[in-house]
């Protein structure tokens, strides 16, 4: 088994894939746990069927880059959720929904009315659950993703002090003259581009995952934000590089394995969350 591992990594494209694996799952990791203690899980598995819609207005438009496309409209509409969401007449969870099925139904539409290829279920399947296109990535959109996720640690380190105080307590952060909504508009742009990089990885129906699992597994096991951040950090990494490794020596579907490495890391931090008499 390491002797064909060692094979696979003399491939650049095998690198290539471990490098945008391990920092899109870093990422993730970083805001997740601002996003489930604010109880706004779901925004990533919003965006993520816009950035659907987005790829699919890209393919029938046969944009040559579809991250020019796609990023910008998956930032807006984070705003325009985040807006919506603080509307009285329609709450965060229903502006999620409404967001994030419209836009799915939208992008299938699209690609049903003007398909560019032969197999729209098929295009259909590939984007929704991730791919091998993790594995076909240029060296263009390995560095692209390599400066849009130092950006995005950067800015999380710069502003921790800030995230933390809106996470917990956003009232008490805006009376003591924190910009609460400028904060929180950051998060949800950040998470936007997170969610972009992340649709090669794992598709577009599996992101949220990335995001959930990694900040719930590490809950289970630490009290504090800082530690439940570093830990879900590291938890993160280590999932991503064994579900692409995994799939590399297995042949299976790489966002869905990653996902069900996630889910197994979760269920060992709850079984040691037990033993250590934290029970949720």
């Amino acid at each position: 088994m390491f002797d064909k591992l060692a094979l696979y990594l003399q491939y650049p494209f095998v690198r290539y894939a471990l490098i945008v694996g391990v920092l899109i799952a870093l990422c993730s990791s970083l805001l997740g746990v601002t996003l489930v203690l604010k109880r706004f899980s779901f925004i990533g598995d919003g965006l993520s069927h816009v950035a659907f819609g987005a790829m699919a207005i890209a393919a029938v438009l046969k944009v040559t880059n579809d991250m020019f496309l796609i990023l910008p409209i998956t930032i807006i509409s984070a705003v325009l959720l985040l807006r919506t969401g603080q509307n009285a007449k329609i709450k965060g969870d229903a502006a999620i929904a409404m967001i994030s099925v419209g836009a799915l139904a939208f992008g299938y539409l699209i690609m049903n009315l003007f398909p560019i290829s032969s197999n729209v279920s098929g295009d259909v399947c590939t984007t929704l659950f991730g791919s091998t296109s993790i594995l076909t990535l240029s060296k263009n959109e390995v560095w692209l993703c390599v400066v849009l996720s130092v950006l995005v640690v950067i800015i999380f380190i710069l502003f921790y002090n800030k995230i933390f105080a809106v996470t917990f307590d956003e009232d008490f952060a805006q009376a003591t003259g924190t910009k609460a909504n400028a904060y929180n508009l950051m998060i949800a742009v950040i998470i936007a581009v997170i969610i972009v990089l992340a649709m090669n990885l794992v598709g577009s129906l599996l992101i949220s995952a990335l995001v959930i699992f990694p900040a719930l597994s590490a809950m289970r096991l630490f009290n504090s934000f800082k530690s439940v951040t570093i830990c879900s950090a590291v938890l993160s990494v280590i999932c991503a590089l064994s579900g692409i490794l995994i799939s590399i020596l297995a042949g299976t579907p790489v966002g869905s394995t990653i996902v069900a490495v996630d889910v197994v890391a979760f269920g060992l931090c709850y079984a040691a969350g037990i033993i250590k008499g934290r029970k949720k």
